[in-house]
């Protein structure tokens, strides 16, 4: 029999055997494990990593705190928008620390050997040093602001060490940013540094010069739940990155950067060391905790928050886990065919829910676009909110959340796609007065970046808001969630028709893409302008607001029948829809401009529910939309992990046309081979909003972002998506400076795997408001089936399994629906037009069938009876 090590856990005085005394050289080196594991530390699905670790980044997150480091157990100066300054420890709005650093007598801890994503932690197996195995296990529970690290150690000879603790301050808001007005230059303040019973405390007080600024007293507060035995403050304190290597703040005029670097000129804060002895047995894992509390209170608050870190650690840890665990039980897929694909809806469902924030308390200023620093317009108690990306756009965004939606009510997380739309129109009411409006980018201490009324745009959001009021509606049902968001829905699309200033019906202002020579109305508005007034005019219909449904309805009529003459660019070989129009003079004709940038799919991908006069589907034509994502297909615009940016072919731009030319169009802009998780999810969900599943059709971009996730070759970080994929123009984010990369994690990516799984593959369309579902598989040609368990619907659940098995001439399709709690149900199953039934089935008996021809292809349906149990359709074509 196996026995399993003894395990202890320093969480308080009398867990382990201290020993008073100064600080000492440990003893010779002793023979030990290369890493040291606590079998007793709650675990989850793991992935792990060893290539690399130092060119990685990780972070670990919690609803008011996160933790950004490379996988080696470092803390490298990271991110962009204040150069060097976004990685470290932060509360959504407050940065703490720099990092934290850990040695055993006089040599430190590290470089780590293994890095492990699990469901809400990250631990780094770390090497022998001095003879002693360690690792650390990075926690941030929720709720509480602040981070957990549990380093463990293990000795394989009974002994006495000395554990050594640096951690090095940068007590700094989320904004301002290094080239904002003011920047973090003009108001960052000196940190100071004091040892306050067993902890290290830090703190940034004053009033920041300048107009506008407001006195703070900001505090971090770092320590473990034992006393240490010595302490030490001073301006450095970085453990084995001491001397430190600096890098210039940002700018035009900006001198060269080092390859790598600690810190930034942007920089002020202090450190300390604690220091303890520990009595280490023979082989005996002990887990000492280390918190990192952060208040913008003063002192006494981040100590308060260390102690409701350091209360506990170990069941902070186990709750986590069984919080990431009750994730994992929704939306439970299973893919035979594609292990790729279910391991993808696995891991999306865990970055989602580590994409959930939290700040109380916000000031809301409008900084236009980073120009001004007004005085607050307004105070919100809380917000909370899905952030967009690590670490550099982990506050508030209107479009990223909207994107982000669709993935959200696959994945089962109602709650914080409701709260995300409630703070969306929290924040853009309170700035932008009622107008409608909403705001696309909001930091979480409440610079209004971009999005008020004075601000040119973005018009796309307040497009696209109903819309995801309505999908968030559909899927949970919740009637008290549309009443409440139902007249900024409202309020969003008058504000919207209000941009049509010479009366096309096409909205100005800006949207996805800004680029030179682009007209001043876009692609993208028009699509998503018209999924709103058809949202909209849904919305109305439930609240029974006649008048509204009637303005909606119309407004859908009239620029639907007109789309495809005022926006398909049907000559010059370019196959695809112009991205922006010109109106030119007063009363000319619209000019169309064809750029080749990814908005080209929007039409394919805006799906429009069923308005008086038009059935529900895509806005593109069939014809157009099978045409253009043809072409999209092709090396012009899609690579091998997905969709470019901008595709590639004659250009005025000086900078010439990198990659193939599928068409005789000269654009004004160069070509942009990145490619963005978002954009390759949208043209997955294009493809499949036309039946398009071969692996050379939406598997490119549905696997590209899986790959992208899961991948070694290709991320960071084990598990989460990036914001951009490698790419001809963007190469791997771990070949780039820490300081220049794009998002190591980023939530919209998820849209692009969990939707088509869950809405296309296995044809799951709720209409929960109403009490009605649909189930309606179609899986790709290479898979024969595919289930989904615990899948929320509503206030209840449903299972799905959809099989096709084919016998010659003879195609079998059956969908099995089972409803724990009460819908209406229609069942079924698409097969290709042109088919012809031959029978059908319903529980065992035949059963009378709808069909229904649609851009997927052709629908056979059933309505089962009863609101609740099982349900099992067959249909054989032929």
């Amino acid at each position: 029999m196996t026995r399993t090590p003894l395990r202890r856990s320093v969480a308080g005085l009398a867990a382990v055997a201290l020993v008073s005394g100064g600080l000492a050289l440990a003893g010779p080196a002793q023979a030990a494990p290369a890493a040291a594991s606590d079998p007793a530390l709650a675990r989850s699905p793991e992935l792990s990593e060893t290539s690399r670790l130092a060119d990685r980044r990780t972070v670990v997150t919690g609803t008011e705190g996160w933790v950004l480091g490379s996988a080696d157990g470092r803390f490298p100066a990271a991110g962009f928008h204040t150069r060097g300054e976004m990685g470290g420890f932060w509360t959504p709005s407050l940065k703490l620390l720099d990092g934290v650093w850990f040695g055993i007598g006089a040599s430190w801890i590290g470089p780590g050997t293994r890095t492990t994503t699990g469901w809400g932690y990250v631990r780094t197996d770390l090497p022998a040093t001095d003879g002693v195995a360690a690792s650390r296990t990075d926690l941030v529970p929720d709720g509480v602001p602040g981070a957990l690290v549990g380093l463990t150690l293990q000795s394989s000879t009974t002994r006495t060490v000395v554990l050594r603790a640096d951690a090095h301050s940068e007590l700094m808001g989320s904004y301002p940013w290094g080239e904002s007005t003011p920047s973090q230059t003009d108001v960052n303040l000196a940190d100071t540094g004091a040892v306050d019973g067993t902890a290290l405390v830090f703190r940034d007080r004053g009033t920041p010069p300048g107009p506008n600024q407001t006195a703070h007293d900001w505090a971090a507060a770092f320590g473990s739940a034992v006393a240490p035995t010595t302490t030490a403050l001073g301006r450095n304190f970085r453990g084995p990155q001491d001397p430190v290597v600096v890098c210039p703040a940002s700018g035009p005029d900006a001198p060269t950067q080092p390859a790598r670097c600690d810190d930034t000129a942007y920089g002020k804060g202090t450190g300390g060391q604690l220091a303890y002895k520990l009595a280490l047995t023979k082989d005996q894992p002990v887990t000492v905790w280390f918190g990192v509390g952060g208040s913008r209170s003063g002192p006494d608050g981040a100590k308060a928050a260390l102690s409701r870190l350091l209360a506990d650690p170990d069941a902070a840890l186990a709750a986590k886990v069984r919080k990431r665990e009750k994730v994992a039980s929704s939306t439970v897929v299973s893919l035979p065919g594609d292990p790729l694909m279910e391991s993808s809806v696995a891991w999306s469902k865990q970055m989602l829910a580590a994409s959930v924030q939290r700040s109380d308390d916000v000031a809301l200023r409008v900084v236009d676009a980073g120009k001004a620093y007004p005085a607050p317009v307004a105070t919100l108690d809380s917000m909370r909110w899905i952030g967009a990306g690590w670490p550099d756009y982990t506050w508030l965004f209107g479009t990223d959340g909207e994107f982000t939606a669709f993935a959200s009510v696959a994945a089962g997380q109602f709650g914080p796609i409701k709260a995300h739309l409630r703070t969306l129109r929290d924040v853009s009411e309170a700035v932008n007065g009622g107008s409608g409006k909403i705001v696309h980018e909001v930091t979480p201490d409440g610079a209004v970046y971009f999005g008020a009324n004075a601000d040119e745009g973005n018009t796309d959001e307040s497009a696209k808001y109903p819309s995801a009021v309505a999908l968030v509606w559909r899927w949970t049902g919740d009637k008290k969630f549309l009443r409440d968001l139902y007249p900024a829905s409202v309020r969003a699309m008058r504000h919207v028709a209000s941009l049509d200033t010479d009366g096309d019906g096409w909205p100005g202002g800006l949207g996805n893409v800004e680029r030179s020579g682009m007209g001043s109305e876009k692609l993208d508005n028009a699509v998503y302008t018209i999924r709103g007034y058809a949202d909209l005019a849904d919305l109305a219909k439930a609240r029974g607001d006649q008048k509204t449904e009637r303005w909606a309805t119309g407004q859908v009529t009239r620029l639907s029948k007109k789309f495809e003459k005022a926006w398909w660019y049907g000559k010059d070989g370019a196959r695809s829809y112009a991205d922006s129009l010109d109106p030119g003079d007063e009363g000319g004709a619209n000019t169309k401009i064809f750029q080749r940038h990814w908005i080209g799919l929007t039409p394919t991908d805006a799906v429009l529910p069923a308005v008086k006069g038009r059935k529900a589907g895509p806005l593109a034509s069939d014809g157009h939309a099978r045409t253009t994502l043809a072409q999209h297909e092709r090396s012009c615009y899609t690579g091998e992990l997905g969709l470019f940016h901008t595709g590639t072919g004659a250009t005025t731009d000086p900078t010439g046309n990198e990659g193939a030319t599928c068409d005789s169009v000269v654009s004004a802009v160069p070509s942009e081979r990145d490619i963005f998780t978002l954009n390759s999810a949208i043209a997955g969900v294009s493809e499949g909003n036309y039946g398009r599943l071969a692996a050379d059709q939406q598997g490119v971009y549905t696997h590209g972002n899986a790959k992208a996730q899961l991948d070694p070759a290709l991320w960071e970080m084990p598990g989460m998506m990036p914001e951009i994929v490698p790419s001809p123009r963007s190469g791997a984010n771990i070949d780039r400076l820490y300081t220049e990369r794009s998002m190591v994690m980023q939530a919209w990516g998820a849209y692009g795997t969990l939707w088509p799984v869950v809405h296309q593959w296995l044809g799951v369309s709720p209409d929960m408001g109403r009490g009605r579902l649909a189930v309606v598989p179609q899986l790709p040609p290479d898979q024969d089936r595919a289930s989904v368990g615990r899948l929320k619907v509503g206030a209840g659940r449903i299972d799905v399994t959809a099989r096709r098995t084919e016998d010659g001439s003879t195609t079998r399709y059956a969908t099995t629906v089972t409803r724990h709690g009460r819908a209406t149900l229609v069942v079924g199953a698409v097969v290709p037009k042109g088919s012809k039934v031959r029978t059908a089935t319903l529980n065992g008996a035949k059963v009378r069938t709808v069909l229904t021809p649609t851009s997927r292809g052709l629908e056979v349906t059933a309505r089962a009876k009863g609101t609740k149990g099982t349900a099992r359709f067959v249909v054989t074509v032929r």
